[in-house]
């Protein structure tokens, strides 16, 4: 009877630590992406992906040209989806992990889905639980959404205690006011003399846009129509474009 074998372990380290090196480096890569609003090139392996990805096995089939464009998905979840893929590991952020969470639902990537879970628990707090529940509602993920609103629960009380500008900033600071028609504008104005919540340089860039319409005012953020957003016939003086 042939004798059959003993299969004998390497260090992992080294391993690891090759493959990881190969991640977004265009040696030898045999196709591109361009991911994200801002474009970005990454370079990968279409073996690699194929092997360990179902999504990727139909997505670089015989004949996909290159580069292949994933505007949806922003360049660093992307890359971190990319190292789960080579290393099967991951270094996670707290400001982008829900990002990767949303890429590894799309892509059936369960453990790493389990892996954003994981230390999304462990992060959790009164700035990322309403994102998190949002996800947790989006993607069925029953056990986050329990422990996103145990969590609110038990904080509730330190939220309530907060100034309400105070709560209310980082909602404000993603307001396009110059969206607004003058007249809607100008009653924002008023409303805010009485109670300020938002920064009268808010109000100013707004302001700004629509008396110069066009150009240099017109390209920031604060007038960039958002996927979704409402056309209305003063859109047209803004030259604006989707965010």
């Amino acid at each position: 009877m042939e004798n059959p074998g003993l299969v004998l372990h390497g260090q992992n380290a080294p391993f690891s630590t090759a493959l990881r090196s190969l991640v977004n480096n265009p040696l030898y890569s045999d196709v591109c992406f361009v991911v994200g609003q801002e474009r970005q090139e990454v370079f990968a392996h279409r073996c690699l992906l194929a092997c360990r990805c179902n999504y990727f096995q139909r997505l670089l089939g015989p004949g996909v040209p290159s580069p292949v464009v994933l505007s949806t998905v922003p360049a660093e979840a992307f890359l971190a989806v990319l190292e789960f893929l080579y290393t099967n590991s991951v270094k996670l952020h707290r400001h982008s992990v829900l990002e990767v969470l949303t890429a590894a639902v799309e892509y059936g990537l369960e453990e790493l889905r389990e892996l954003c879970l994981e230390f999304v628990v462990k992060v959790l707090d009164v700035e990322l639980v309403c994102e998190a529940l949002q996800a947790a509602v989006t993607f069925g993920l029953g056990p986050l959404q329990e422990r996103c609103i145990a969590f609110i629960e038990t904080h509730s009380q330190a939220v309530l205690e907060q100034p309400v500008a105070e709560v209310a900033a980082p909602v404000v600071r993603e307001l396009r006011l110059a969206l607004l028609a003058p007249a809607e504008l100008s009653a924002l104005e008023e409303e805010n003399r009485r109670e300020p919540l938002i920064p009268v340089e808010q109000i100013v860039e707004a302001w700004k846009c629509h008396a110069l319409r066009r150009g240099d005012a017109a390209r920031g953020a604060p007038c960039r129509r958002r996927r979704g957003t409402v056309p209305r016939d003063h859109h047209r003086f803004l030259d604006l474009r989707f965010k």
